[in-house]
């Protein structure tokens, strides 16, 4: 069985894309695998999603934390086509794809 790993550079890229396997494509969700992609934390202090769209100030709590890298999202092949997992990847516009 192969893995395939897209890599994302925002958590936002990260939920749009199990939300096109889960949904649309009838993936498995617990068969889908979301981690940083060098092991370090994604947290980072770029206002995004629902907080852009409203225009309100987030609250800091101090000591913001850098943007530390981009996400891996990954699952088995057997869980679906990989060809349709690829493509997937591809449309959501991930930065690499990986076979392992």
């Amino acid at each position: 069985m192969v893995r395939i790993t897209g890599i994302v550079e925002t958590r936002r890229e990260a939920a749009m894309t199990i939300e096109r396997l889960v949904p649309e494509h009838g993936l498995d969700r617990s068969a889908i695998a979301v981690a940083p992609e060098a092991g370090a934390s994604t947290v980072g202090t770029e206002v995004a999603g629902a907080y852009a769209k409203r225009g309100e100030p987030v609250a800091s709590t101090g000591g913001d934390a850098a943007l530390n890298g981009r996400i891996a999202v990954s699952l088995d092949s057997g869980t679906g086509d990989p060809g349709l997992i690829r493509a997937v990847f591809e449309e959501l516009k991930a930065a690499d794809i990986r076979l392992s």
